[in-house]
């Protein structure tokens, strides 16, 4: 047995000492370590993505790929070619610089975008903190202490001659040969602490798989902010210009209603017309100024919101837009083929990693209702003095495993496995209503492309109806052959037509971007990632097979996309 004197030293003899047996414990444990963390027996489901809906179309019958044109801007016809490929940057197909321009501010500029990517970083920093637990911990220590004891603890130990040896030897303290003597010393303690919990039933290796299917959610919905914000600043783009001819027109056609209510006021003064004629023209052109108020309201508005989406305040407007009048309607429009929209979809993709999260954490669950394995290896040395740390003989270690389990809980873990289960049947639910979503979008976008083409070909066609009804109306005014309300409603009627033919008119364009977002977007054929949402690199951990497994698995899903 070892003894320790009044100065800490120990009568074992100078030798390898403990360090040997710390080291063959380490080397042990890192071998079950090792054994134990290679993929094995993980419980809980293991997830298989959704299979593409059978029978899933966007129309119920029969469906033209042509539509009908127009003479007029945005009136060329259109064609839907199916299987063609989305473009990643679609709103080129306009062959506007200024759109490209606006997109490009705001995609560089919007908070959201900054944001996504932050949230994208954060659940991958979160994967790579999750993925170290595959490895063992080590903490290291050094510590020194002063204490003072009495011989007194020992039942009267040292009350001879000899305790004031003792007490000379370790403190220079002295005490009466019938009383305790005190004992002062200072120990130096240097330790290693390694502790490991091998993966047994996988509940690391399911955490890591939520980790990574959250941060997948994380980077669909990076996409999902990418393709709202490129889709919102056209659509905002195309109806600032919408309402800028509303107000030209509005304008242009006031003031041809005030040069006739000028003549008719001089042929009144002559007595060739009757007051009731001049009254009802200017009726007419204070309901035309009337709707002036509402269309800028309406125009500024837009602005507003156009420049929020550039990442700008309001009083920064600079008054940059774009005339529909010389935009470029895209001929032929890509149609992916019903079996594809579920893997270009960014919110039917985070739908999928939202179900798979929730089938992970179902294995969490399980994995916490069985025993646990835990391994600790402690090691180092305790010395009177620092220089005495590197003798062998004065080194210490212990080994230990602990096997721990619930054995009662009553029902805890079994109800929050259960509610992990209801969250994957709703994620499930989720899923299917996102797809269903997601086909309903395309349909609406292609009924939109139809019949907005043979609006705009009516509202054509109307306005030249209108305008030439004015014409003749005018004619039999002057002629005696009618009367002035007549005019006036001929004159209300146009004026309606040309704004509801502008408004035809954004409308084939609006239905074109409605389309590009309906089927994606095209981010496939794009990055949109930056270094801003990539976790900082771990050398060590990066190289772990199991966490090299797992993030093979999830690139050769996203591969198969």
């Amino acid at each position: 047995m070892v003894e320790i004197n009044a100065r800490g030293e120990t009568s074992q003899p100078p030798g390898r000492g403990g360090w040997r047996f710390l080291r063959l414990g380490i080397s042990a444990a890192a071998a079950i370590a090792s054994a134990l963390s290679l993929p094995g027996c993980a419980v809980g489901p293991d997830f298989v993505g959704p299979p593409t809906p059978e029978n899933a179309g966007y129309t119920s019958g029969k469906f033209s790929p042509v539509t009908q044109s127009a003479a007029a801007a945005g009136g060329a016809s259109q064609r839907l070619v199916s299987g063609r490929d989305v473009p990643g940057e679609w709103w080129r197909l306009f062959r506007s610089k200024q759109i490209s321009a606006l997109v490009a501010e705001a995609v560089e500029n919007h908070p959201n975008i900054e944001a996504a990517e932050a949230a994208l970083r954060q659940a991958r920093e979160t994967t790579e903190s999750d993925v170290a637990s595959f490895l063992p911990s080590a903490t290291l220590s050094q510590s020194v202490s002063r204490t003072q004891m009495t011989t007194a603890q020992f039942g009267g130990l040292g009350q001879s001659s000899s305790s004031s040896g003792s007490s000379s030897s370790s403190s220079g303290s002295s005490s009466s040969s019938s009383g305790p003597v005190a004992l002062i010393y200072t120990l130096h303690n240097s330790n290693a602490a390694v502790s490991f919990t091998p993966d047994v039933f996988g509940k690391t290796a399911r955490t890591v798989e939520g980790d990574f299917a959250a941060s997948e959610y994380q980077r669909y919905q990076l996409e999902a902010t990418y393709l709202a914000l490129t889709a919102n600043v056209v659509t905002a783009a195309i109806t600032d210009s919408s309402y800028a001819w509303q107000i030209k027109v509005t304008r242009e056609l006031i003031a041809a209603y005030q040069k006739q209510l000028d003549i008719l006021q001089k042929r009144f003064e002559l007595g060739a017309v009757s007051a009731a004629d001049v009254v009802s023209e200017k009726a007419l052109v204070a309901q035309a100024q009337a709707t002036l108020p509402p269309l800028e309201k309406a125009r500024a508005q837009t602005r507003n919101q156009l420049m929020a989406y550039l990442g700008r305040f309001p009083n920064d407007d600079k008054g940059e837009a774009i005339d529909i009048e010389h935009l470029h309607l895209p001929r032929d429009l890509p149609l992916s083929l019903p079996s594809n929209l579920v893997r270009q979809r960014p919110d039917v993709l985070s739908a999928e990693a939202q179900l798979h999260q929730a089938s992970a954490n179902v294995g969490v669950a399980t994995a916490n209702m069985l025993p646990q394995l835990t391994l600790t290896a402690n090691g180092g040395s305790q010395a009177a003095n620092f220089a005495q740390l590197f003798w062998p003989q004065t080194s210490v270690y212990s080994l230990a495993a602990q096997l721990s389990g619930q054995a009662f809980d009553a029902g805890r873990l079994f109800h929050q496995r259960e509610a992990k289960l209801a969250a994957l049947q709703q994620a499930e639910a989720q899923y299917r209503a996102t797809v269903i979503n997601a086909f309903q979008n395309v349909a609406n976008a292609l009924q939109a492309i139809k019949h907005d083409a043979e609006t705009l070909r009516s509202q054509v066609a109307a306005e030249k109806a209108a305008a030439e009804s004015l014409n003749i109306s005018q004619a039999q005014y002057d002629a005696g052959s009618t009367t002035y309300p007549t005019v006036l409603n001929a004159a209300q009627t146009l004026l309606n037509a040309r704004l509801n033919r502008v408004q035809a008119q954004a409308a084939r364009f609006s239905d074109t971007a409605a389309l590009m977002q309906a089927l994606g977007g095209g981010w496939w054929n794009r990055i949109d990632e930056t270094p801003a949402s990539l976790p900082k690199p771990t050398d060590l951990i990066s190289t772990m097979p199991i966490a090299a497994a797992i993030r093979a698995e999830h690139e050769e899903r996203t591969n198969a996309r």
